[in-house]
C-alpha cells in the first residue's frame, strides 16, 4: 500500500517497536508484525494485533505491572 504519511513510499511486511502506557504501566512490545513504510519508516499495524497489544497493556495495568519489556507472540 502507499504511505499516508510521506504519500511516496510504499509499505513491506516487517516489524515494529510499539511502547504502550496504560494508567502507571509502561509496556514495550518488541517484534510487532507490521507494514513499513520503505520510504519514511511509518509503521502499520493491523487491528487484530492492535486489540491484542491494548489487551496485554491492560492486563498488565491491572496486575500492578509498572515497566515491562516484551517480545511479541501471535495467539
Amino acid at each position: 500500500m502507499k504511505c499516508v504519511i510521506c504519500k511516496q513510499g510504499e509499505t513491506r511486511r516487517g516489524t515494529a517497536t510499539v511502547t504502550l502506557e496504560r494508567e502507571k504501566a509502561t509496556l514495550v512490545f518488541k517484534d510487532v508484525p507490521a507494514d513499513v513504510c520503505t520510504t519514511c519508516g511509518e509503521e502499520y499495524i493491523d487491528d487484530a494485533t492492535t486489540g491484542k497489544l491494548l489487551k496485554a497493556a491492560q492486563e498488565a495495568a491491572s496486575s500492578g505491572v509498572q515497566v515491562d519489556v516484551r517480545g511479541y507472540k501471535a495467539a
